[in-house]
């Protein structure tokens, strides 16, 4: 039975490109190197920020990570002091996140971002909507590691396998399957269907509101994610 959905931040439940984007080219100019597309950061994206900062710089023009604690210290600065700078939930996501509670589901958040500006973003954007938020800190191991879907578990007192982990990366497939949950890829998010099914997911669901038919569908089954 399914008791529990877990969400990623970034691509899954807000749009976060702009906000990505503002912060780290701002840093990027502070050097002198060139700014980036906000495209791009899709794919800089998904693994932390620290990952996210390596790759701006080395395309950049800091391909020897000169900047590197600098950046990365500025990059925590800047999102600690203003996490939601053009940051917006994707459309259908707070009516699809009232609809789960409605059916007495735990939600939860799981994310990359430091968990001081992951709880911000999530607080501004959905009130009380969700139950949980665990974002990056030196406790939890960063995604695709397990640990923080499997300790949302485990607060929640739900096994693994009732829960339902969605994401919009390789990463995210890769976490959701090392907790042991039913993994989603959120297509609206900032990867494709090609990298999500590739990674392992169990289903790839094009709007958030097919994440309550895939629910409705699964919601009594005994589920393994392995």
């Amino acid at each position: 039975m399914i008791r529990a959905f877990i969400f990623d931040l970034d691509g899954t439940l807000a749009d976060t490109l702009e906000s990505m984007a503002y912060v780290a080219n701002g840093i990027m100019k502070r050097f002198g190197l060139s700014e980036l597309p906000v495209d791009n950061f899709r794919y800089y994206s998904g693994e932390g920020a620290e990952m996210l900062i390596r790759r701006c710089l080395k395309d950049a023009g800091d391909p020897k990570l000169i900047h590197f604690e600098e950046a990365r210290r500025l990059y925590r600065e800047k999102f600690d002091e203003d996490p939601l700078y053009k940051v917006t939930p994707y459309d259908g996501i707070p009516e699809t996140l009232k609809e789960m509670k409605k059916r007495g589901l735990n939600l939860a958040v799981c994310s990359n971002k430091p968990h001081e500006a992951a709880v911000k973003v999530i607080h501004k954007l959905f009130g009380d909507e969700l139950d949980l938020v665990i974002g990056q800190s030196d406790r939890i191991r960063r995604k695709p590691a397990p640990d923080a879907p499997l300790k949302a578990a485990e607060i929640f007192g739900v096994l693994p396998e009732e829960c339902m982990y969605v994401g919009d990366t390789k990463t995210d497939m890769e976490t959701g399957k090392a907790a042991g949950m039913y993994t989603i890829g959120a297509l609206w998010g900032f990867r494709d269907r090609q990298e999500l099914e590739s990674s392992g997911a169990d289903k790839v669901a094009e709007t958030p509101e097919e994440l309550l038919k895939i629910y409705e569908e699964h919601k009594d089954d005994k589920i393994s994610g392995k």
